[in-house]
């Protein structure tokens, strides 16, 4: 996330990580291991500022996961 928060300047406006636990039932594995978030004004600030990073910060993800990671673009509502 360092070197996210880099690349991606002052339009990036937070991060968060989360660790799964456990899923549904109970005693299930997790769906996710990992979860990154991060927080920009708009869809528009993201293409601008991560996008244009994408291919580094991607290379990146292999020091962390053996997993492929993929994406998802939401609006937080509360």
């Amino acid at each position: 996330m360092p070197m996210v928060q880099e690349k991606c300047g002052s339009s990036l406006k937070g991060i968060g990580v989360e660790r799964g636990l456990v899923g549904a039932p109970a005693d299930a594995p997790p769906q996710f291991v990992d979860l990154g978030h991060l927080l920009f004004e708009s869809v528009e600030d993201f293409q601008n500022s991560f996008m244009t990073h994408a291919e580094t910060i991607i290379a990146d993800v292999p020091n962390f996961t053996n997993t492929r990671p993929s994406v998802q673009i939401s609006e937080v509502r509360i």
